[in-house]
This record gives C-alpha cells, structure tokens and sequence, in this order.
C-alpha cells in the first residue's frame, strides 16, 4: 500500500467524522452492488452448469471438479477465503486490526461463486458478509484511516451485506452489533444502520422489491399450537447442536490430515453431495427454490425428513473439508425441513387443532437460525422481515429461545467461537466487549522484554524474579511463548546443585495444539483487568503473559498482580 502524504494525513484528522459518514455510505453502496453481482452470478452459473434436462453425471462430476478447482484456488492463493467468512471477520476486527486483504476479498467472491454454482451445499450469505466487510477495510485503509476507525468499519460492512443478501436491513444491523461486535450498545451503531439502509435501497434498485421467500399469510389455529411450538424448539435445539458437534468433529479431523493433502480435502464435500445429488437433485447448492416449496405446504413429509438428513451430513463435510461457502442458508434450509416434518406429523395427528406444515416450516427456519448461528435476537427479526407477518412473532420467540438455550447448553462454545478456535484464534465471546469502560489489560501490561530466556542461568532467573516481587514469570525465546516458570521451581533446582544450569532444563514446555486459558494461565490485551485478576487468584500466580489473539503463543507482554493494584489506584507496598 501506497505510503499516505502528511498532508493528507492532516486534513483528514480534521475532517474524520465527516469522511468516516461518507466512507459509510459509500461502503453501503458499494457491498449492495457486490452483493447483488454476487447473486446474478452464482444464478447464471448454476444454470449453466445445470442446464434443464441435462445427463445425470452432471450432477456426480460437477461438484467434484467444482470441489477441487476452487480447493487448489483456496490452498495456494486464497488461504483465508475457505469457509463462511464470519470467523475471519470476526479475528480482522478482534485479532487483525479490521486487515483484510482485497486478495481475500476477490479469493471468496470467485471461489465462492464457483463452489455454489457447482451444487456444494453451502450458503453465501457468510461469505457475502467478509466479502463486504474486506470492502470496508480496504477502502478504510486506502484513504488512510487509523486502526481503530478501519476496525469500527468492519460491522459497518457486515450489516451492509447482510441486508442485502438477505433482503433484510433491521436484521442487517442486529447481525453485525450482535455477532460480529459482540454488543448491542455498540458507538458504530448510526454508521451500522446507515450501511445496512443503502445496500436495502441499492438491492431494491436493482433487483426489485422481492422477499427471498413468498410465504402464505400465518394463522394461530389454536392455543395447543404454542405447545407444539415449544416442541419443535426442543428439536431445533437438539438437532443444531448436533449438526454443531458434527462438523466442528469432521472438521478436526481434517485439519490433522497432512498439510500437502490440503488442497484436495474439499473433493471429500464435493463427492459426498454429488453422490446425493445422482438420487436426489434437491439436495444440491442452496436449495432456496425447496425451501420456498417446504414453506407453501408444496412437499411431501418423507421428501422433507429426507432432505434434512442429507443437508445435516452435506453442509458438515462440505464445511470441514475446506470449501468456500456459509452455513447461514444450510441453516434456514435445515430449519425449514425440520420445522415442515414436525408440522405434517402433528397435523396428520391434530387436523382441527395444528396449521398446515408451512407455518411449522416457517418457524422452523429461525429455530434452527437461532441454535446453530446463536443470535436469537436476529432470527426472530429475520423471519419477521422475510415474511412481514407480525402475527408470527410470538411462536418464533417460544421456538428460536428455546431453541437457542438448548443448543447452548449441549454446545457451551458457539459455533464461530470453535471454528476460530481450531484455527488458532481466540475470539471473545459474544458480549465480552459490551463493558467498554472497564480498565483493560493494555492499560497496565508490561513490554515483554523483561521475559526469562530459555538459555539464562537458574541462578539469573531467580534473582530476576525476586526484583520483580512475584512469584513467577513468563520464558520466551523473541516473541515465542514457551512457557512460565515459578520461584519455587528455580529455588527447588537452585537447592538441588543445578544452579549454573539453565532454565530450559526445568521448563514444563506448553501443551500441544490449542491452548486455553485452563491448559495454560494467560489473558489478552483486550481482556478486562478483573478477569485478570481472578485469572491469577484462580493459578495463584501473580504474573501472567499477555498473548495475541491471531496466535497465542506469541507473546505481547505481561501483566503483574501490582500493575493490576496500581491500574486500580492501590499502591502496593
């Protein structure tokens, strides 16, 4: 990137509230724009690839030449294009400094484009959302803007895609403050609802004003419906933190395969649906076309239980094996199948008393919506602004909530959480920021360049230690965390005779693969002070090292139970 004149540089200090408004609708503008070029494409893709009337092998082969066309792409140019886009976004803005490269951005419209196109079961509402977040992020730091304002563009960017690729602009907003920032009391808020307003308007200019789905009009038959409601809640939340724990294993299991088989893993994705595909076409790409027909009553019950098995197994291999493409459709795509066979049953069983499977299917949509994605508050707005029904709020809140606390309680981590996670990356959880006026730990941290080395004598260590006045400190060779080690360790080798060896020696190297704060004692710069606090009091150490979010075991600097105490304005003595 081109270095920014100082000039330039200065003017727009002057004028950053009034550039960052513009940025804002521009932003909208442009995502709405992609966003529609988006759909256009992968429509007209997916019907060539797909012509009426075409042989049979089309549907085997094309998704695994899809599969391992956009998986070369993936592992050799586009390395942070596989997947939704919601966990990369998510680390940009907490671990990336809102960064996201246009190389990415390109990588997951094309890739994404090509793999939904070819019939892989995934959605592109996800990477619709990194895709207009990288916009964002781009245009932000083209113009010159700082870090904290390019990362306060990235749910500017989200909410802007989502409204567009979902029709929906109140959803749009909901998403990006639930989700991606993780507050609903968020400052971007004006700058979110701006977005979201002008990729809806952009959309409408374009494409008209069409709901994604036409749905008849809802009708409460009788009370008992609320029971069965509550019913299929329980099945949502079962059924999503299943598919959950589903892919989350899957995708574990591939993640340990060899590295040099990484480009060829998403032909396992493109296999599986191909050889569903061969005897059942429906379950092939999107499938919102048998969603609309699941919502109008138009399916037969063993054709919906059938499609929501083979889309659960579908999505969760073609997810795990790297492809390119979100979960958000497979999600309202399970949901309506789910929601369709629980209403054919129960109106087959109660006809007088339970609507027609539709308005089952309907529900069904934001239950599942609520429990794999975890934002109760979106899908509930969401189905209301897909339909424009109020008269469906209240069965959607019984069904999505239940669902949501199910589905928590059986899957404790959120699915992005877990995805990021595997990958590296520590997210925080979802609210974890809502507390902007809490000291952090940023505030009180030292540099790390005070760390042991793992080559100094214990005799060195210790004394290091004791002019600190704690009782441990963190070993690090540069910026490579390797682990802690405490007074007593060096003063049990230093009584031992091992004083002139070195700490490597008696060093406990770190677990294994992903460390959490239970495998190893640590906190982030963004962290709250008082979770270091009982970080400490939990271990009973008073020092802990302050670690990266992109990779844990780089280290940052670290924090002492003193600098907490003066953070606090407590004077140790």
């Amino acid at each position: 990137m081109k270095t920014i004149p100082d000039s330039w540089t200065r003017r727009l200090a002057q004028h950053e509230d009034r550039v960052f408004l513009v940025l804002t609708l521009l932003i909208g503008a442009v995502v709405g724009l992609v966003v529609v070029a988006f759909i256009v494409l992968t429509g007209n893709l997916g019907a060539r690839m797909y012509p009426p009337g075409g042989s049979p092998w089309r549907r085997l082969l094309v998704p695994v030449a899809g599969a391992l066309a956009t998986g070369y792409l993936l592992s050799r140019y586009f390395p942070y294009a596989r997947g939704s886009g919601i966990p990369q976004t998510k680390a940009a803005l907490f671990a990336r400094e809102g960064q996201i490269k246009l190389r990415t951005v390109l990588g997951k419209f094309f890739c994404c484009s090509t793999s939904l196109a070819s019939g892989i079961a995934l959605g592109r509402e996800g990477p619709s959302v990194q895709v207009g977040a990288g916009i964002a992020s781009v245009l932000g730091r083209r113009i010159g803007l700082g870090p904290e304002r390019v990362k306060a563009l990235i749910p500017v960017g989200a909410s802007a895609a989502v409204a567009a690729a979902f029709n929906t602009p109140i959803a749009g907003v909901l998403f990006a403050l639930e989700e991606i920032m993780g507050d609903m009391n968020a400052p971007v808020l004006g700058s979110v609802v701006l977005s979201s307003a002008t990729a809806w308007i952009v959309l409408h200019l374009l494409l008209g004003d069409e709901p994604l789905f036409h749905v008849p009009a809802y009708q409460l038959i009788h009370g008992v419906e609320f029971a069965m409601y509550a019913v299929l809640g329980v099945l949502g939340g079962l059924v999503s933190a299943g598919f959950v724990k589903l892919l989350l294993g899957l995708r574990a299991w591939f993640l340990r395969q060899p590295k040099w088989t990484e480009w060829f893993q998403p032909v396992a994705g493109g296999l599986l649906v191909g050889i569903m595909g061969w005897f059942v076409p429906e379950s092939l790409g999107i499938g919102y076309r048998y969603v609309g027909d699941a919502l109008n009553g138009n399916m037969a019950l063993k054709a919906m239980a059938l499609l929501l098995a083979m889309r659960l197994f579908g999505t969760a291999v073609c997810y795990a094996s790297g492809n390119a493409g979100g979960i958000f459709g497979p999600a309202l795509f399970i949901g309506a199948t789910l929601g369709g066979t629980v209403g054919s049953i129960a109106h087959a069983a109660f006809p007088h008393h339970i609507a027609f499977a539709g308005a089952y299917a309907l529900v069904g949509m934001g239950t599942a919506f609520a429990g794999i994605v975890r934002v109760p508050m979106t899908s509930v707005i969401m189905i209301f602004e897909v339909t424009r029904d109020y008269s469906i709020i209240v069965p959607l809140m019984i069904s999505n909530l239940i669902s949501f606390f199910i589905s928590r309680r059986l899957q404790p981590e959120a699915i992005y959480e877990a995805l990021s996670r595997q990958d590296g990356i520590h997210l925080p959880a979802s609210g974890a920021h809502a507390g902007h006026s809490a000291p952090r730990v940023a505030q009180a941290m030292r540099s790390d360049d005070q760390a042991i080395e793992p080559q100094a004598a214990i005799a060195e260590a210790l004394s290091h230690i004791h002019s600190l006045a704690v009782n441990a400190w963190p070993v690090s060779d540069g910026k490579q965390l390797l682990g802690m080690v405490t007074a007593s360790q060096l003063e049990s080798a230093a009584a031992d005779g091992a004083a002139h060896g070195t700490v490597s020696q008696i060093l406990a190297p770190l677990p294994k693969g992903h460390l959490d704060a239970e495998d190893f004692p640590h906190v982030h710069p963004d962290q709250s002070l008082d979770l270091a606090l009982q970080r400490m009091g939990d271990m009973h150490l008073d020092a802990l090292p302050v670690v990266s979010r992109a990779n844990v075991r780089e280290i940052l600097g670290v924090i002492t139970l003193p600098d907490v105490l003066r953070a606090y304005g407590i004077r140790s003595s």
